[in-house]
């Protein structure tokens, strides 16, 4: 019972450190990535979709990228998302691919970004903890319910208060690595 409660523990830590990283990918840097605009939501024939599922995007350049939409058609929509969203990317049309320059960053907007960074990190902190706060809630239940010993309730504890130790980790070490990749002139 306690192995299960500690995978459910693990899978949901790992669930945040993975949401973490996807949502610090979508965060500019210096260098264009095509995870800057893949997750967009583009309104295609009335539903949101992601462009990633709508057009390619290549770097034919370190400071550049180029999106090539499937269907010509959509063109216009794209340019429109990328023009909406809060990327603060200028696209360039040429009537069969979007080209985005992406401008170098400033300083005072490097710090800005830092600070976002720094807020995400906290928001995965949050979560990892709200994991150990269910899960030791679990086990005082199982615990009531005589369904496991005190011990097994106190060593329980300790092996999720470790889990929750290693994940904070990762999450600083994903933060400070994104941290330093904005950072870099």
């Amino acid at each position: 019972m306690l192995k299960e409660i500690y995978k459910e523990a693990e899978t949901r830590m790992k669930g945040a450190v993975q949401a973490l990283e996807e949502d610090l990918a979508g965060i500019r840097t210096g260098r264009a990535s095509p995870a800057l605009v893949e997750r967009l939501s583009v309104e295609y024939y009335g539903t949101p979709t992601p462009l990633i599922q709508l057009a390619s995007i290549a770097i034919p350049e370190p400071r550049a990228l180029l999106i090539r939409p499937f269907d010509a058609s959509t063109l216009r929509v794209i340019e429109r998302a990328i023009q909406a969203s809060d990327l603060g990317l200028t696209p360039n049309n040429d009537g069969k691919s979007i080209r985005l320059n992406l401008p170098p960053l400033t300083e005072e907007r490097r710090r800005d970004l830092v600070k976002v960074v720094h807020n995400r990190v906290e928001e995965s902190r949050v979560a990892v903890r709200n994991v150990r706060r269910d899960i030791n809630k679990d086990l005082q239940e199982f615990e009531k319910e005589k369904m496991i010993s005190e011990d097994d309730r106190k060593r329980g504890e300790e092996e999720v208060k470790k889990l929750v130790d290693r994940y904070i980790e990762i999450i600083n070490s994903v933060g400070s690595r994104k941290e330093k990749e904005i950072l870099e002139v």
